[in-house]
């Protein structure tokens, strides 16, 4: 009896540690354009902080009007990807393609991910991801899908992450090596008077009690971005604050204090470097 109370104490601690066993000590970055092409800003950025993988959009995966899965507003690699610099495909599945099951998408996916790949001479990829705001509806298909993804991504040696926002964290832990915990977008937009929609700890206290017990090892995305939109014919901007960044960090480290080890920012370009200053970088990043 004294042996299964210790064991049962120790448990919590043990999972804990498991769950993190792949992710290391590491910098990186998200890349969502259209076209890659670092400026020295850019580059600059890459190289003070260092920063060795980069998160890459290739394409979208939306529906046609047959409602048929089709890919979408693709990358065009207009200048040479550096050989000392590790991409990450990423694809950004709409939800609504989970709604029911197409026969051989994740072959395509993967395929179509290695082809590009290939044409461009991407050095150094190890593995993808796969970006999708499932829900309950389309939970069961997708994580279906992305266990066909794994095993096409083995054939070519390539591990493979999953994006999980704050609300799939009551779920349970889709079938991938690992997933990156997006702590941007955490708001409802029709309330933007009262909290900022990008990012708010207020929208994130409630989910940090799933975070410690959550199946997976995850690494964790911070937003750096500015959100323009119009409301009723006026020009409204959202940017998060450092300090509020730098809270929503110490807020969900405290629960699961291995998301330190692997950080992203959302996402690599010049106006985002230029919002924040140097200590702000610095004390994100931080491990």
């Amino acid at each position: 009896m004294c042996k299964q109370l210790v064991w049962l104490l120790l448990l919590p601690l043990w999972v804990g540690c498991t769950h993190q066993k792949h992710m290391d000590d590491e910098n990186s970055v998200y890349y969502w354009r259209t076209e890659w092409r670092l400026d020295s800003t850019e580059r600059a950025f890459l190289t003070q902080y260092h920063i060795n993988k980069v998160y890459c959009r290739y394409f979208d995966v939306v529906l046609n009007d047959d409602n048929q899965p089709m890919p979408n507003a693709t990358i065009a690699f207009t200048e040479k990807v550096p050989q000392d610099l590790e991409l990450v495909p990423t694809v950004f599945i709409t939800e609504n393609c989970m709604h029911q099951r197409h026969e051989g998408l994740a072959r395509k996916l993967v395929e179509r991910i290695v082809q590009m790949d290939e044409t461009n001479d991407i050095p150094k990829v190890q593995e993808i991801q796969i970006d999708c705001d499932y829900t309950g509806r389309s939970r069961q298909t997708y994580y279906d899908f992305l266990s066909e993804v794994r095993q096409e991504a083995e054939k070519h040696h390539l591990r493979l992450s999953t994006t999980i926002r704050l609300h799939q964290l009551s779920m349970s832990a889709p079938p991938v090596d690992y997933g990156v915990l997006m702590l941007y977008n955490t708001g409802d937009p029709q309330k933007f008077q009262e909290r900022n929609p990008i990012l708010d700890l207020r929208d994130v206290q409630p989910y940090l009690r799933y975070l410690s017990d959550y199946p997976l090892p995850l690494a964790a995305a911070y937003p750096v971005f500015l959100w323009q939109r119009d409301i009723y014919g006026v020009r409204v901007e959202h940017v998060v604050e450092a300090d509020e960044i730098l809270q929503v960090k110490a807020a969900v480290e405290k629960k699961r204090s291995a998301l330190r080890h692997t950080i992203l920012l959302y996402h690599l370009d010049h106006d985002n470097i230029n919002r924040y200053n140097h200590e702000t970088f610095e004390s994100v990043y931080r491990h």
